[in-house]
């Protein structure tokens, strides 16, 4: 019983909740088809509908992936055995369970299957992100929040100055630490601004209640309420078992806050 005595006890909460980062990651920008949505033709009936498919399929892909890792490797190991089925899970090369189960599969060539696969993923998820990103600081320019130049387009009807801006800055975020370190960052600022996100519905629909509203959130207020408590958990969580780059992470998600509110006046007095 999680909630009880044992073993499995409340205790074991923050632990697997800062274990969620990896699956978080694996899902995370499941919402970027929104930052298009005004080139998507009937936003109103095709941008829901891409939103829930794609979360159901990646979240059976991801569950169906663990079970046919769980199925193939032992779950325990030993730190220096010789083979991937005596590394188990727990003791996985560096981690890549996926790697050590198409390697206990397919042997040495399995393992090159997966790096192969892996490479297509990671490109086919960056054109995407690549592509997405941009609309975001083009909008922001639109509302005279960024950069105006953010929101001009050249000659090939490309917003290349956006497209220049997050290429700088990814870089720089990848030059700033590891990988994990860089998942710790990521997913942290991601679960604060999902919940801010949640607070912002909320207010709107006491605020703004005369607002059209041709997309309902699916069983308001209870699941977006849930969503929202669990939300902060895992970002507590995050903050006490990582605080070192949870901490950093909050800073600099604090700073855009007076950030946007000088860019805000000085937008209105131009």
């Amino acid at each position: 019983n999680f909630w009880g005595t044992g073993h499995w006890s409340l205790a074991m909460a923050p632990a697997v909740g800062a274990a969620m980062v990896g699956s978080l990651f694996s899902s995370d920008s499941w919402n970027n088809v929104t930052f298009a949505a005004a080139e998507v033709r009937n936003p109103t009936r095709n941008l829901p509908r891409a939103l829930a498919l794609g979360t159901i399929l990646v979240t059976l892909l991801y569950i169906l992936a663990n079970l046919s890792y769980l199925s193939v490797l032992p779950f325990h190991g030993e730190p220096d055995g010789t083979t991937t089925l005596a590394r188990g899970i727990q003791y996985a090369s560096q981690d890549r369970v996926g790697s050590a189960a198409m390697a206990a599969m397919f042997g040495s060539v399995g393992a090159a299957i997966m790096a192969v696969a892996i490479v297509i993923s990671t490109l086919g998820c960056n054109a995407g992100l690549v592509l997405a990103g941009p609309r975001v600081f083009f909008a922001m320019a639109e509302d005279k929040l960024f950069f105006r130049k953010a929101g001009m387009l050249n000659e090939y009807r490309t917003p290349a100055f956006s497209l220049w801006t997050q290429a700088i800055w990814a870089s720089v975020l990848c030059l700033s630490g590891t990988y994990n370190q860089l998942l710790d960052y990521v997913i942290f600022a991601q679960l604060i601004f999902y919940a801010l996100t949640i607070m912002a519905l909320f207010r709107l629909r006491r605020v703004r209640a005369d607002l059209p509203r041709p997309v309902k959130a699916f069983g308001y207020p209870v699941v977006p309420g849930l969503y929202l408590l669990a939300l902060l958990f895992l970002a507590v969580v995050l903050l006490i078992e990582k605080p070192l780059y949870t901490s950093a992470g909050l800073v600099i998600v604090a700073l855009g806050i007076p950030v946007y509110l000088v860019w805000r006046r000085t937008a209105g007095r131009a």
